[in-house]
């Protein structure tokens, strides 16, 4: 039984524990060890303990698809499905006796040949199945190799001259063959899925047809099809996000979380059903504190953490969908192997630690922090909003709130504090998903959908994969052959011009070089989308660049006019109806729904549509030009920046015959300076006209610093708000003190609104930056602020070919008796020394190099000085820098 806790009785509210079993498993613990418990995790799978956790669904129910998982044991496709009536998550097993298989160019008769395939024990057998050739669209005839089991896919395919279709995850394959689309509504029909689309109204038809009527029939019939995915209902999950807290006995290390070795001191709890529960460990040396408990939250309070587990394993279940930050590499698997260690068996938790990732065998298991981490999303549908990607840096950047501030460790913070401090972490997950009216888990649903992959799946893969899939099921959906890699690379890769970027095939996008100085009034044009635009207006697609049987081709030419490639317009290529499909549905649709819509739930809703396309359109070029992608093709990627370059030049000419000086460019924007109205209208329709591409105001500065650099200026827009590219002080390990500098040089500048004030602050700005030289001389910066900081991503141990400077001040750490883990973040400052750095706990003022610091200074504002026509010389003359650090 337990009680709430009140302000002034922290006490335990624990009145029956489960001291008989405890005490049984206890004895069991004393004789355990470390690989007997990591042998244990292997034991119990979610396969076997589905009934235990979840439901069956039910005939006749409408359910969300969430997650198609295969089950070994039973060696069957298992879906997990939501019911938004009940709020739980039930499963359904596949009983459409669906195998695992892959393709051969061979006769039966030669794969009867192949003993390794034949004789394999899951070898189940052999047929013949018609697909289509992406190439010529012509049939073609191969021999489909059906396995029990879809490990054996990886064996036995080495064993044939050419496999297809060998390396897709089978769950993946499940989808694509049953047409499934996660994140949308079933039914349950006969115990297999049914579509539950909602029927949509003549008005909404109509203006999908007017949308797409200049299309080809290939993509207008496809955009009905999707129409379904973005109007369809997208449940509010029942979700919890939890937190926990690991008493250390070193203050700033992160506890292993395969060792476990450290007692959990308590795990917080908020739901978006209005839950706000903290279970916390009773520790005698520790103290109740003065601070209140925050409002509305429950604590409930354990002698034992075993009982305390108890208690969050029975809560935990309650919910169909779990919430971590970073989860996966802690929170879980800490939980997970510190309960075997308590002398819990694997079936009685609620998780399975696998490489990759974390399963909760109840639901759902979400990691924001793998999330929140894609720079798609970052960049795209945040709008690149935070930079960081700590869960205090992006709550602050997206929600205005922050962790709870600390000036002790963990471990020796008293009762309520440590509530506070955990019951925060844990609310400010759950808000990562439900500000904005749930905007997050609305997106996470719809991105699901768009690219056909499991919502778990789907927040742990980048946006390649999420791409790869999409166009893997429109290509199953058509009965396409899905072509591979080397198949489509030895069609097209001859690459006709030279790359100025080291390790890049080909030439990218063209820059033009900004000059160094101050410019008022800067209005920059943004091509819409225009690599995704250019592969929809010339029918890019690696089925139809140099095609060779092609009545209709078009040539593509660079900027000099040299003919690169030819592009088939017999048909129209997947990529460009995909990626047209999803520019007019963002632009001519839902953009336009979200300015319209007059209820807020709806506005926001359709805002969340329009950025899940966002985010699929920006990052489709940047995946087709990766040699990792397996649909790469050489001269499809070439094609396209060769237009883009063609299309720029074109333009910047242009604007030049008109009068206008064009200050910078780079891949699908153009600065001009001081443009007038009538003339930035009249570029915008020149575009239009000439490339059937459009362009548009994407941004309006007061004022831009160009240091001469490219990807490099300081721009303040009318409000005062200010845009940095490529600074040094952006980066996430500059010190604070240049942090703090750079800030006040910022603040100095923002409030510039002419040229004449401009020259007076010139003055201001260097007087600022020679005040840092006197601060260091002066001993106004202390080792703290002086301190880089990096995490260190693996142990010490893996650096072997090079040791980077962090690396080599948590080596200095160790040496001294310092236990030092992954995940730790290394403090280090830079001195004389034969490593040339040293880790903060051992380094002293006096050991400082000024030189290494007097550099950074120097890269973080020569860039802004050049730009005021400031020369370095200007700041160091006069000053001698060998005696700056002589007082230390």
């Amino acid at each position: 039984m337990s009680r709430q806790l009140t302000l002034f009785d922290v006490i335990t509210s624990q009145e029956e524990s489960k001291k008989e079993k405890q005490d049984k498993n206890n004895g069991k613990n004393e004789n355990r060890n470390a690989k007997e418990v990591k042998e244990r995790s292997q034991v119990s799978a979610p396969r076997r303990k589905t009934k235990s956790w979840m439901s069956e669904a039910q005939e006749g129910k409408v359910y969300f698809l969430l997650q198609v998982d295969y089950d070994g044991e039973k060696g069957k496709a298992v879906c997990r499905l939501y019911d938004k009536e009940t709020q739980k998550i039930y499963y359904l097993y596949d009983n459409t006796h669906h195998k695992s298989y892959f393709l051969v160019d061979l006769d039966p008769d030669k794969v009867n040949k192949i003993t390794k395939i034949t004789k394999d024990p899951s070898f189940d057998h052999m047929e013949r199945v018609v697909k289509i050739d992406p190439y010529t669209q012509g049939k073609i005839t191969l021999t489909k190799i059906v396995v029990k089991d879809p490990l054996a896919v990886k064996r036995m395919r080495d064993h044939v001259p050419k496999a297809y279709e060998a390396h897709i995850k089978y769950f993946n394959n499940y989808i694509y063959d049953l047409g499934l689309i996660p994140g949308m509504p079933y039914v349950v029909k006969n115990m297999s899925l049914r579509e539950a689309k909602p029927s949509l109204s003549d008005e909404e038809v109509q203006e999908v047809e007017k949308a797409f009527s200049d299309s080809d029939q290939m993509t207008k019939d496809t955009s009905k099809e999707w129409m379904p995915i973005f109007e369809s209902e997208v449940p509010d999950l029942k979700r919890v996000a939890i937190d926990i807290e690991v008493f250390t006995p070193i203050e700033g290390r992160v506890p292993d979380p395969e060792e476990a070795e450290f007692p959990i001191i308590s795990i917080a709890l908020a739901g978006n059903d209005g839950k706000k529960i903290v279970l916390a460990l009773n520790r005698e040396d520790v103290s109740l504190g003065d601070e209140s408990v925050p409002d509305g939250v429950e604590v409930r309070t354990f002698n034992t953490e075993f009982d305390l587990l108890n208690e969050f394993f029975n809560l935990v279940v309650d919910y169909p969908v779990l919430l971590t930050f970073n989860g996966d590499d802690f929170d879980v698997p800490y939980i997970f192997f510190r309960a075997l260690k308590l002398g819990y068996f694997p079936e009685e938790v609620p998780f399975e630690i696998n490489p990759d990732d974390t399963k909760y065998l109840a639901g759902i298991h979400i990691d924001l922090y793998r999330f929140y981490f894609n720079k798609a999303v970052k960049t795209y549908a945040f709008d690149g909003k935070y930079n960081e990607y700590s869960l205090d840096a992006v709550a602050s950047s997206m929600l205005g709130l922050s962790k709870v501030k600390l000036d002790k460790s963990i471990s020796a913070l008293d009762v309520r504090k440590l509530i506070e401090y955990n019951y925060r972490d844990s609310e400010i997950t759950l808000k990562l998903t439900t500000f904005n009216n749930n905007i997050t888990m609305k997106l996470i649903i719809l991105l699901a959908r768009m690219s056909r992959m499991g919502i778990e799946e789907l927040t742990r893969t980048e946006v390649s994969t999420w791409i790869k899939n999409l166009y893997y099921w429109e290509h199953r959906r058509r009965n396409w052959l899905i072509p591979l890699k080397e198949d489509i690379k030895e069609r097209s890769s001859a690459i006709k011009t030279a790359s100025v970027i080291k390790g890049k095939g080909y030439k990218g996008a063209v820059v033009i070089d900004p000059p160094a100085g101050v410019f008022f009034n800067v209005v920059v044009l943004d091509f819409a989308s225009l690599y995704p635009s250019i592969i929809r207006t010339w029918n890019i697609s690696y089925e139809t660049v140099d095609l060779n049987q092609c009545r209709n081709i078009k040539e593509v030419k660079d900027e000099t006019g040299n003919v690169l490639h030819t592009i088939c317009f017999d048909r129209p290529g997947i990529t460009a109806v995909i990626t047209g499909l999803l520019r007019d549905f963002r632009v001519k649709i839902y953009k336009k729904k979200a300015k319209q819509a007059k209820d807020v739930e709806q506005k926001t809703f359709y805002d969340v549509v329009q950025r899940a396309m966002k985010v699929f359109i920006n990052a489709t070029y940047g995946v087709f030009g990766a040699e990792t992608f397996p649909l790469y093709a050489p001269a499809v990627a070439e094609s396209v920046t060769a237009l883009g370059r063609y299309v720029i030049t074109s333009t910047v000419s242009h604007a030049r015959s008109l009068g206008v000086r064009v200050l910078y460019g780079d891949t699908d924007s153009l600065f001009l300076y001081n443009p007038t109205k009538e003339i930035v209208d009249g570029m915008i329709k020149w575009v239009k006209d000439t490339f059937g591409l459009d362009i548009e105001i994407d941004k309006s500065y007061k004022f831009v610093a160009f240091s001469g650099l490219k990807k490099n200026y300081f721009g303040v827009y009318p409000d005062g708000k200010v845009d940095i590219k490529g600074m040094l002080v952006k980066k996430r390990n500059t010190p604070e003190f240049l942090k703090k500098s750079f800030a006040e040089v910022k603040d100095i500048l923002v409030k510039v609104n002419t040229p004449e004030e401009m020259k007076g602050v010139k003055q201001e700005v260097t007087d600022k930056v020679r005040s840092i030289y006197t601060g260091l001389k002066n001993k106004d910066y202390n080792l703290d602020e002086l301190a880089f900081k990096i995490m260190l991503s693996r142990s010490v141990e893996h650096y072997k070919k090079t040791t980077p400077q962090h690396v080599k001040a948590a080596e200095q750490l160790k040496e001294a008796g310092v236990q030092v883990l992954p995940r730790d973040i290394i403090m280090f400052v830079k001195v004389k020394t034969k490593d040339g750095v040293k880790a903060v706990q051992l380094a002293k003022l006096n050991e400082i190099d000024s030189d290494k610091y007097l550099d950074a200074v120097r890269s973080t504002f020569e860039q802004i000085l050049k730009a005021l026509g400031v020369s370095w010389d200007e700041i160091a003359s006069g000053l001698s820098i060998d005696s700056f650090f002589s007082g230390f």
